[in-house]
């Protein structure tokens, strides 16, 4: 599907709540497929409207090639398929981080994330040989709140030798200090852009 179609597809799908533009922008395809459903942000319809999920992706591959990055990294579980997604489209690897359950063979780098938004803390991990020495590594995430599983990826991409690059996400709602500590970062709306939870 060419862009054009993609993009006249979402202004007659979304036209009521975001005025159709010449083309539909990665914000106007999140903010009018995103719904609160029973007080829960529902970030799963980005993934499975395919329209929805080109536009997202296409901002990220875009964002991927003016980094010149050679990695991309996704934190599990949400982070594995945009992270996937955007790497295959900019034609480079996928760095997964995965959270402490679960196989994931081979030696590995090993962080403890600071307490999350709902005071979990995760363990996670990184497959050494998953990036090599010098790798340019931009993390790409679905929504960073207090952005401390963020934080632990980084440690783990510039303990494996990576240059990190920044974070992209679909939703930012991170705190002044923490969005520095991940710098640069990068959105495509953020958490005030969705309104109120229903």
């Amino acid at each position: 599907m060419t862009a054009s179609r993609d993009s006249r597809l979402l202004c007659r799908r979304y036209a009521v709540r975001h005025p159709c533009r010449v083309t539909v922008t990665a914000r106007d395809a999140v903010l009018g497929a995103f719904r609160w459903v029973d007080g829960h942000a529902d970030v799963w319809r980005i993934f499975h409207d395919a329209d929805v999920f080109r536009v997202v992706v296409g901002h990220f591959v875009a964002q991927a090639s003016s980094t010149a990055a050679t990695k991309i990294a996704g934190i599990e579980s949400r982070g594995f398929i945009l992270g996937s997604a955007v790497a295959a489209g900019a034609g480079i690897g996928f760095a997964p981080i995965r959270k402490e359950a679960g196989l994931f063979p081979g030696p590995k780098n090993t962080v403890t994330a600071e307490t999350d938004y709902r005071g979990q803390r995760h363990v996670l991990r990184i497959q050494r040989q998953s990036i090599s020495p010098g790798d340019r590594v931009l993390l790409v995430d679905d929504w960073a709140e207090i952005g401390s599983q963020a934080v632990a990826a980084r440690q783990l991409i510039e303990r494996s030798g990576g240059i990190w690059l920044g974070v992209s996400l679909i939703v930012d709602q991170l705190p002044d200090d923490r969005r520095r500590q991940l710098a640069p970062v990068s959105h495509i709306v953020t958490a005030d852009d969705l309104g109120p939870s229903e």
